[in-house]
């Protein structure tokens, strides 16, 4: 695959032309900063909202010339009225070079009104048991005295309902979501919003969209701190929300096995790249106890994603073990630190909570 550059994209949006002046877009300056990461160009187009709609044609154009490149495996184009464009009109030659002199990066995001921190718990990849140590991060938070919220943005697999117990919806007010109330925090999924057996079959813009409308559209205020349920990978939810609002920092969450560590050195990368502090990596499912022997086995490996934050010279924040109680506790809805609050799994929740306040 070919490497892609940012002059390769700005020239060929260069000869995308506004409708109005018949000037490209470009030189008007409507372009925000462009993402590049394996393959995939994320940016936005900011326009007046109320030309919203009429510029639709104008996105598709601008994602199918940016898609043709050789070297670009997809592109997300968005339309959005809510920031300056990042890049003011220049000369050809001069514009080119200071937007390729800038870090891969987006504009500065906007914060959430009412909400002083923002934490993003990630993973590279699906089942390592990231949602489970989000929300005891966030009721460890919460012992701490900390007004908390807690957003699921995986809108394909949202699992905050069986996490929680709750499965009704929320409720509007002035245009706005209130956020579901459980144990003293702040809740919202798409999981509260659509029925349980309906399949989320939407494309890219539509995510993105959603998690927009989760971070902007809904009562969080106020908050000292928004812990955020990453969906795996490192896709669009990931870039909208760098896009969209200042992350506090980011918590990587991994099992001990190569396979899963290289999906989570990419998610690592993919916040380094977009500026969010990395807080600190989890090596989840770490080792197993057996409960009648209290022999321990290290079924996925043991040490690996310790010796990864060193390597990268990030913090580690501990190592969680595999156990039953963890697994029977979050399918009965009441998770391993309010289930059992004296239980080892529960300080190491809480130690990793004190860690993670001091770095903010």
């Amino acid at each position: 695959m070919a490497s892609i550059t940012y002059i390769d994209i700005l020239k060929k949006l260069k000869q995308l032309k506004d409708p109005d002046s018949s000037r490209d877009i470009i030189s008007l300056g409507l372009v925000s900063e462009i993402v590049i990461i394996d393959g995939k160009v994320f940016f936005s187009i900011s326009v007046p909202p109320e030309r919203a709609e009429e510029l639709e044609l104008l996105r598709q154009t601008a994602e199918k010339m940016v898609t043709e490149i050789d070297g670009v495996s997809s592109a997300v184009v968005t339309l959005t009225a809510e920031r300056k464009p990042a890049v003011r009109e220049k000369s050809s030659s001069s514009l080119l070079r200071s937007i390729d002199r800038k870090r891969p990066g987006l504009s500065l995001p906007r914060p959430i009104e009412g909400v002083k921190h923002i934490i993003a718990v990630a993973s590279g990849k699906g089942g390592v048991g990231k949602s489970t140590i989000a929300i005891n991060l966030a009721l460890a938070l919460k012992e701490n005295g900390f007004a908390v919220g807690l957003l699921d943005a995986d809108i394909y697999g949202p699992s905050l309902p069986w996490l929680t117990g709750l499965h009704r919806r929320p409720r509007s007010h002035n245009k706005k979501l209130e956020p579901l109330e459980w144990y003293g925090m702040k809740l919202i999924s798409m999981g509260f919003l659509v029925d349980k057996e309906v399949p989320m079959l939407w494309r890219g813009p539509m995510v993105m969209t959603a998690i927009t409308q989760m971070l902007r559209d809904v009562l969080w205020a106020p908050l000292d701190m928004l812990v955020i349920d990453m969906p795996p990978g490192t896709g669009d939810a990931h870039l909208t929300l760098a896009q969209q609002v200042p992350i506090s920092g980011s918590v990587i969450v991994s099992t001990p096995q190569n396979l899963a560590l290289v999906d989570a050195r990419k998610g690592l990368e993919m916040f380094m790249k977009v500026g969010v502090p990395i807080l600190g990596m989890i090596e989840n499912m770490s080792y197993f106890i057996a409960p009648d022997t209290g022999k321990r086995y290290d079924i996925f490996g043991h040490g690996n994603v310790r010796l990864e934050a060193e390597k990268r010279k990030v913090a580690f924040l501990g190592e969680l073990p595999l156990d039953p109680k963890v697994r029977a506790t979050s399918d009965e809805g009441k998770p391993i630190i309010l289930a059992v609050p004296d239980s080892v799994h529960a300080m190491q929740y809480r130690c990793i909570a004190q860690i993670i306040m001091k770095s903010l």
